[in-house]
């Protein structure tokens, strides 16, 4: 039934399903926002009607239509911001009232979000046939996540008894709570590709040579954490900061000069720069916004609990990576 084209194997799940399904998503937070008058809600609606349509129509569009989106939105955000709607009184009692009732249910669904994510990453590239497969390997994270995600759902409104309405309004609520940082990661990180296409690894690669014996191994691992680390503080976004750093010090000192394992060296680098994120208000979506939901006083307070835990994992990956990466 299934027939291998020109394309290679069928695949029977895509990532795009997904990515459209969150396009959605979004659209429907934007048709919410119609009804509220003012700046503001203009604000919403344009904003998440035009993320939606590049998560659904974007591999469909040609790359400067997109482009162009992309410049549309952050000229939306300077137009006003997007304040989330405040809650009512009843529904406020309401929701702790629901929570008291639940309890430690509640966590079920965040819990089987990366339980699903491990195990269908693992399995679905193993699932293949004559001609046909279940997903594409390049692909296998990306479903398994969206897998994951429609399992919590799922549990969730089993668990609450609420029906789709309810998951698209609490869904809806969050975006517009998050607001414009629900962006930043994926700007941080193609400004991270715009640094690597213009050299900049490279100036850094000849300023650190310049300045530090990279003839020693364990110097090479320690710049190479340290510049990680310190990067993603700037950026907010390990991923902006990978590019860069790995090829103006990973891939010419660790890589060629010493002979470090690429694959290991990428891991703790990586490892590295998630330690710069947890002590950065860049990473807004996941410093600034969590003070925001839990309505901490201090909006730094996520920050300074995280720093010391990141300084003792930065250390380790240090150390693992100086044990670890150069032996073959």
């Amino acid at each position: 039934m299934w027939r291998q084209g020109e394309a290679g194997p069928v695949k029977l799940l895509s990532s795009e399903v997904f990515y459209v399904a969150a396009g959605l998503g979004l659209i429907a937070v934007a048709v919410r926002l119609l009804r509220r008058a003012g700046t503001d809600g203009w604000t919403g609606v344009l904003f998440y009607g035009l993320l939606g349509l590049i998560f659904c129509l974007g591999p469909h569009l040609p790359s400067e239509w997109v482009g162009g989106m992309v410049v549309a939105l952050v000229l939306v955000l300077t137009r006003g911001q997007i304040k989330p709607p405040v809650p009512a009184a009843a529904e406020t009692e309401f929701r702790r009232t629901s929570a008291a009732r639940l309890g430690h249910r509640l966590l079920v669904p965040a819990l089987l979000i990366p339980l699903v994510v491990l195990s269908a990453g693992w399995l679905l590239p193993r699932i293949r046939g004559e001609g046909w497969r279940m997903v594409d390997t390049k692909e296998a994270n990306q479903v398994a996540l969206g897998l994951g995600c429609l399992a919590g759902l799922v549990a969730a409104m089993r668990i609450t008894r609420a029906g789709p309405r309810t998951a698209v309004d609490e869904g809806g609520r969050l975006l517009l709570t998050v607001g414009w940082a629900l962006i930043l990661p994926q700007v941080l990180a193609g400004l991270g590709g715009i640094f690597a296409r213009a050299g900049i690894g490279e100036l850094i690669s000849q300023g650190i040579g310049a300045i530090l014996p990279m003839q020693w191994a364990w110097i090479a691992v320690v710049a190479y954490c340290g510049g990680m680390a310190m990067f993603t503080v700037v950026m907010g976004n390990a991923f902006a900061a990978f590019p860069v750093m790995t090829l103006g010090i990973g891939l010419p000192f660790i890589v060629r000069q010493h002979g470090g394992d690429p694959a290991i060296m990428s891991v703790f680098g990586m490892l590295s720069g998630y330690c710069g994120t947890l002590m950065t208000p860049m990473a807004a979506n996941f410093n600034l916004v969590p003070a925001l939901l839990l309505e901490l006083e201090d909006r730094r307070a996520v920050i300074k609990a995280q720093v010391p835990f990141a300084l003792a994992l930065w250390t380790f990956n240090v150390l693992a990576m100086g044990l670890l990466v150069f032996r073959r």
